[in-house]
């Protein structure tokens, strides 16, 4: 297994899967439609001739395809070899803190700081980073002022496994959240942030309903 993800890593660094090294091989396979192996490597090698011959690379597709094995057997036995001798021990203690706490805070920040425009967007209100006391004393993030008192905001990023447990977290917080209205004069609103299809999106999306209400409940509204 070890040698099958050298191989694969090193192929797919290299791009020596890629069409412009092998063809379009998803393509041809299915312009194929082999019934056996036999078949497909016969119908490849031909189509492999035709790529050659315009790119006037005089191989034969067999010669051709043992000389994209020796590449990848160079890459692996004197680039990656070298590369991995130039690793020290203080690389890999680097590294794994640097994944575990760095790259993690800065993703969880950028998440926060994702969520943060589309909220700032949709309002049409300046929305403020909370002073470090009120994440503190209220779990508040950001804060919109409105007639000299403040709305609160949390920013929550949670993943999908998480959001069953959604009402724990406002019951969770709830005590400093109360706290922040009786002194601060407006509501805290939760807002939970969770990836779809790679981009960062707003879970609980009536929440912002909720917060223009508050928005013009304070201006008198």
């Amino acid at each position: 297994m070890a040698k099958e993800w050298i191989l694969n890593m090193a192929t797919n660094r290299w791009g020596l899967n890629k069409k412009d090294s092998v063809g379009p091989v998803s393509q041809w396979i299915r312009e194929c439609g082999p019934k056996t192996i036999k078949d497909w490597e016969n119908f490849y090698s031909k189509k492999l001739a035709e790529k050659l011959k315009e790119k006037s690379i005089n191989l034969t597709p067999q010669e051709y395809i043992q000389d994209l094995g020796r590449k990848l057997y160079t890459k692996i036995t004197e680039v990656i070899q070298a590369e991995i001798e130039e690793v020290k021990e203080e690389d890999c203690l680097q590294y794994i803190y640097n994944l575990v706490i760095k790259r993690t805070f800065d993703g969880y920040q950028t998440e926060i700081k994702t969520i943060y425009g589309q909220l700032q967007e949709t309002l049409k209100v300046p929305i403020k980073p909370a002073p470090d006391e009120w994440d503190r004393l209220y779990n508040v993030d950001f804060y919109i002022k409105v007639n000299g008192k403040y709305i609160g905001l949390q920013i929550k990023p949670i993943t999908y496994e998480q959001t069953p447990e959604v009402y724990r977290w406002k019951e969770w917080l709830s005590k400093t959240h109360d706290k922040f209205e009786k002194e601060r004069g407006g509501k805290v609103f939760i807002v939970f942030s969770i990836k779809k299809n790679d981009k960062k999106i707003i879970y609980n999306p009536e929440v912002i309903e909720e917060i223009q209400k508050e928005i013009k409940r304070l201006m008198g509204k």
